[in-house]
């Protein structure tokens, strides 16, 4: 059991968009904090971790409201029923923006704490999920309906705790059931699954190593043996440019400039290695000196390095940094990865050496095994998309068949996906 303590204060402009914030997570011995202002257009930051500040300013396309204060807004701008507003919502944890699209459903009574309340009824939309909240007529909300089918009420805190189980439930990262037993994945070169029970708006399905057709996925597991040394001086104008400015660039999570982590990327590698050396050296690094254990944090490089633990999101963005500062481009890519007979969720790399290869610092391996399967990639914010896929995506293996090499029949039947909490 860990405890988070999350903690988020802002000012708001008389419309209750964001004006300034800060925001601070602390679980066990991860801790980082960032404050922000706004003005313009440009959000300027200052995060610290791992007793590190840093500065950066960021690009904001839209006006930023803060997610608990939609409702507010929403009050303030007495929207009658059938009316819809998008709200363009800033997450402090990823410094990102989505927009939030909410309608009015209508006005409707609910028992709260035993008592029957007035309320306004809305429909919030989000990266293809709908929930339903249940506003009072003073701006609280008094019921939520909505991801993975969980309820959440208005309620007392001795009646929140009242009833708990003690014994723990299931992960909230275990998905679907396989329909066949992949004994050693590492050593498929194609996988085609069937994908069912979400809409494709938003994912990254198809591209790359992917290739979408219907609700067919084939995955075909990339080589090495055709990476380029070089790149000509007009690829260079044309593609390194674009991968360069992008993915070599730091981030608040992925501090790449940061002196701890250019000197450790220093010492892994030498100048005179090539790309794809580069890559494997420090993959291994990462896989042989970062103890898995799963972590409650807001994954970044410099806490990572610091603590020498985390979970695959720990992994991939550590490895994503000191890959950037050794000067390959690197992205990170979520969706699920097949384990002992099941898919999860799971988070890995995309390294430039030549072209892009996957990697698994998790796991040890470059490329990654073909029973990763994107759902977003290149930029972490990106990972909420995942929120349309949890407790829906329904997989069946279709290649390789159940008699081939390295797969074996599942006796147990697919099943709906499972993602109680």
């Amino acid at each position: 059991v860990q405890d988070l303590n999350l903690k988020t204060k802002a000012d708001l402009h008389p419309d209750l968009s964001i004006s300034s914030f800060d925001f601070e997570i602390s679980s066990g011995r991860f801790e980082f904090a960032v404050t922000g202002t706004f003005f313009q257009n440009i959000l300027s930051i200052q995060t610290q971790s791992s007793g590190s500040s840093r500065k950066y300013d960021i690009k904001v396309k839209e006006k930023p409201y803060l997610a608990a204060g939609i409702a507010d807004a929403l009050i303030a701008e007495g929207l009658s029923p059938g009316e819809t507003r998008t709200f363009n919502v800033f997450d402090p944890a990823t410094m990102g923006q989505a927009p939030v699209v909410v309608r009015v459903a209508g006005k409707e009574d609910v028992l709260n704490m035993g008592r029957k309340k007035a309320s306004t009824k809305v429909l919030l939309t989000f990266k293809g999920t709908t929930q339903k909240a249940w506003i009072s007529e003073d701006g609280e909300i008094l019921k939520e309906e909505g991801l993975l089918g969980i309820r959440l009420d208005k309620t007392s805190r001795h009646d929140a705790l009242f009833g708990l189980p003690i014994k723990a439930s299931q992960d909230l990262t275990e998905v679907v059931s396989s329909n066949v037993i992949i004994e050693h994945p590492e050593d498929l070169k194609h996988l085609k699954v069937k994908i069912e029970g979400i809409s494709f708006d938003r994912l990254d399905l198809d591209g790359g190593r992917q290739r979408l057709e219907g609700q067919v996925l084939t995955i075909e597991k990339e080589g090495l043996a055709d990476l380029k040394i070089g790149l000509t001086s007009s690829e260079r104008t044309e593609t390194s440019k674009n991968i360069e400015n992008r993915f070599l660039q730091p981030t608040p999570f992925i501090q790449s400039d940061h002196e701890k982590i250019r000197g450790l990327a220093k010492k892994i590698v030498s100048e005179a290695d090539l790309p794809l050396e580069k890559a494997k050296k420090i993959l291994f690094w990462v896989y042989k000196n970062i103890e898995k254990r799963p972590v409650l944090s807001v994954p970044d490089a410099l806490s990572t390095l610091e603590n020498r633990i985390g979970d695959c999101n720990e992994h991939a963005i550590l490895l994503a940094a000191l890959s950037r500062a050794a000067g390959i481009p690197a992205r990170i890519e979520a969706g699920l990865v097949y384990l002992n007979g099941r898919f999860y969720y799971h988070a890995w790399n995309l390294l430039y050496v030549g072209k892009w290869v996957t990697a698994d610092s998790l796991f040890g391996q470059i490329p990654a095994d073909i029973t990763h399967i994107r759902f977003s990639g290149g930029i972490p914010e990106n990972q909420l998309d995942l929120i349309g896929v949890v407790g829906k995506v329904k997989l069946t293996v279709i290649e390789p068949k159940p008699d081939k090499s390295g797969i074996k029949k599942n006796l147990v039947p697919m099943r709906s996906s499972e993602s109680t909490g």
